[in-house]
């Protein structure tokens, strides 16, 4: 690449990256279906059609947004649930990485939360797709500990499940608690949304324990 085309590509980057930023911004106080293209191209300086040399459209623009946001998070919960077998450590330290992303960036996961389940169907399926990814990574993390023997892939995979959906809650919990129009402390709330989230992994590790030793509520319909 000569020194010209790299700055040429350097400076796509940059505007690819404001194009990112204004609209996640923008985004703070709306759903991606009600945010103009030209609300966005405004906000960085760049006419209307620089737009298009970085994304078909704003569903596209939208999908980026759910990458930057999910896609560093990949191996980091599989990693941290290899770390150790000490169940209550791992409790903690998983909601610890939930409210440390969430404080690093707090647009990045209102913007998922909003759009989960709002008006872009390609938007939604980028989410689920980067949560289906999430589950098979804590799976095939469960399937190598020795308190896995005897369990199906499917019930793996149904666990790796219940731990994913528990941190999409818990992430929007601590969004919540930061919200304090109707008042309250935002650090005693946090504290409070911790105690609630510890507490539901502790019911879900005592039920992964006992799971093979009564077959009464393991259906197979």
């Amino acid at each position: 690449m000569s020194h010209s085309s790299g700055i040429r590509h350097t400076q796509k980057l940059k505007t690819r990256q404001a194009l990112l930023d204004a609209a996640l911004g923008l985004l703070e106080h709306q759903s991606l279906s009600s945010l103009g293209l030209r609300e966005v191209t405004r906000a960085v300086g760049v006419a209307p059609a620089a737009f298009y040399r970085h994304f078909a459209d704003l569903s596209e623009l939208g999908v980026a947004l759910v990458e930057e946001a999910l896609g560093s998070l990949h191996g980091l919960v599989a990693e941290l649930l290899a770390e150790t077998g000490d169940a209550e450590l791992r409790i903690t330290r998983t909601v610890d990485l939930i409210a440390h992303h969430v404080r690093a960036q707090p647009a990045h996961f209102r913007f998922i939360a909003r759009e989960r389940h709002g008006g872009s169907g390609r938007v939604r399926t980028a989410i689920a797709t980067q949560l289906d990814a999430f589950t098979d990574e804590v799976a095939r993390a469960f399937a190598a500990e020795p308190g896995s023997l005897g369990w199906t892939d499917e019930d793996l995979r149904m666990l790796a499940g219940l731990y994913v959906e528990h941190m999409v809650l818990t992430a929007s919990a601590f969004l919540s608690a930061h919200e304090t129009e109707g008042g309250g402390d935002p650090a005693a709330n946090e504290r409070e949304v911790a105690r609630v989230a510890r507490n539901r992994l502790r019911i879900v590790t005592l039920g992964r324990r006992h799971w093979l030793q009564d077959d009464t509520f393991r259906s197979r319909d």
